[in-house]
């Protein structure tokens, strides 16, 4: 019972982008059609459980031990830029046409603050293995679905007119915005109720 409260947790109530407000910088940047945030989702699915089991691994068996969890996010950081360089290499010869849509994005993942933000979140939160790759990847589902849903809005508002002071990355972030302060609403609304 305790991973599936994990899992929708993870996926619909504390979404890393929507809720926690972390990587934004891929949600804005790769949301432009629903092919490549699906890509994105992917690469990021796999590179956040993987960096997940091997963090957890890193903090548990070599830093907690010695005495070195001041060097937690340094640890974190190479582990992450390793696994994204992995990802990298792996993508361009099995998917070159992904890797080519993905382009720029893809070395994008080694700063995105989701990845190096749920490592540490769950170490913070003192899971264990099994609890962290259920949330790791929980949290990877939810970040695909706000990406997802974001870029097929994207692609709905190419078809619709604009003002134009509203075109490209305006109406981009007013969408967001709105987005998130409705269920920021939804979410007081329902704190209240109970």
């Amino acid at each position: 019972m305790e991973y599936i409260l994990i899992f929708i947790s993870a996926i619909f109530v504390n979404n890393i982008i929507l809720s926690q407000f972390l990587g934004i910088c891929p949600f804005l940047g790769v949301s432009k059609k629903v092919d490549t945030s699906l890509g994105m989702s992917a690469a990021v699915a796999f590179v956040l459980t993987l960096a997940t089991i091997v963090t957890w691994c890193v903090q548990k068996f070599v830093l907690d031990p010695n005495g070195l969890q001041y060097l937690q996010t340094i640890a974190f950081i190479l582990v992450i830029a390793s696994l994204v360089q992995m990802v990298e290499i792996i993508l361009k010869k099995v998917s070159p046409a992904l890797y080519q849509a993905l382009g720029i994005f893809l070395p994008l993942i080694t700063t995105n603050c989701a990845v190096l933000g749920v490592a540490i979140l769950c170490i913070q939160k003192d899971y264990d293995l099994l609890q962290s790759v259920v949330y790791a990847f929980s949290t990877a589902i939810g970040f695909g679905l706000a990406l997802t849903v974001f870029a097929g809005m994207r692609e709905q508002l190419e078809l619709v007119s604009i003002p134009k002071g509203m075109r490209g990355m305006a109406i981009v972030m007013l969408s967001a915005g709105l987005n998130i302060l409705k269920r920021r609403i939804k979410k007081t609304q329902g704190a209240r109720a109970s």
